[in-house]
């Protein structure tokens, strides 16, 4: 049992090794003094962030990643939660069609759902980028919706809506006052998983870019394509840090709601 308990201790150390080695090595390489990506890194120095931030580019393809990746999330959500509650709360004829169907966007290679998506919404019906973008993005990411929110939703009583039901108030009251309190914390990581996939969407937001309109992740990766100095290191940081941000004040909000 022991040799099986360190065999076990000795994989999961390995993995995390794979996952945050990477980080660390970016994270250090964001810091050198090279004029090019190297590890160890030489010397220390701040200017690559200050690089990062003078890079109209990189600011202007934040601000439209950040805009249209929370209303992509928020669009999945009002769309997802609903959707989840219904599917849980109802048998119908159907049911496991409309659930794949949901889900199917996870299953479809995201190349091959950026093409079709190109094809369907701008080729035939000829939305503008933006559109076009934010439509595809909220397709791609209402799968988070369905799945977190539906098991969260699943795991609740049915006896306590009920219970609510019998005491007078009806499905919306029921819902609002009853359902959504009560899966708060599903709706918050469906969120967080929801707009971090949105935000780091390359095939599908290469697929909707176009001239005027270009994401984060495709402005960093045009750049590295040209440059290979530290500044892409630093960003990497900046949004690594985003994103635990984005995670620290989650958590702190579903624990002062509960």
């Amino acid at each position: 049992m022991k040799r099986k308990n360190t065999f076990l201790i000795f994989m999961v150390g390995l993995v995390y090794f794979f996952i945050f080695a990477p980080l660390v090595l970016i994270a250090l390489t964001s810091f050198t003094t090279e004029s090019y990506i190297a590890f160890p890194p030489v010397g220390f120095t701040l200017d690559w962030y200050s690089k990062v931030f003078a890079n109209k580019t990189f600011i202007s393809s934040f601000k439209l990643s950040f805009t249209i990746s929370l209303a992509a999330t928020s669009i999945a959500l009002l769309v997802g939660v609903p959707g989840a509650y219904a599917l849980s709360r109802n048998s119908f004829r159907g049911k496991k069609f409309i659930k794949d169907l949901f889900f199917s966007p996870n299953l479809v290679p995201q190349v091959v759902l950026g093409f079709a998506l190109f094809t369907f919404i701008i080729v035939r019906l000829r939305l503008n980028v933006q559109a076009a973008l934010l439509l595809g993005l909220a397709i791609s990411v209402v799968t988070y919706a369905f799945r977190i929110v539906g098991a969260s939703i699943e795991s609740l009583d049915y006896a306590i809506e009920e219970a609510a039901m019998s005491l007078g108030a009806n499905r919306l009251t029921v819902f609002f006052r009853i359902v959504l309190p009560n899966i708060s914390s599903g709706i918050v990581s469906a969120f967080l998983l929801a707009f971090i996939n949105a935000f780091n969407n390359v095939p599908l937001t290469i697929f909707l870019s176009g001239p005027g309109v270009v994401t984060l992740p495709v402005a960093m990766m045009s750049y590295i394509e040209y440059n290979y100095d530290p500044t892409v290191s630093a960003l990497s940081v900046l949004l690594m840090l985003m994103s635990l941000a984005i995670m620290l004040v989650s958590e702190k909000l579903v624990k002062s709601g509960r």
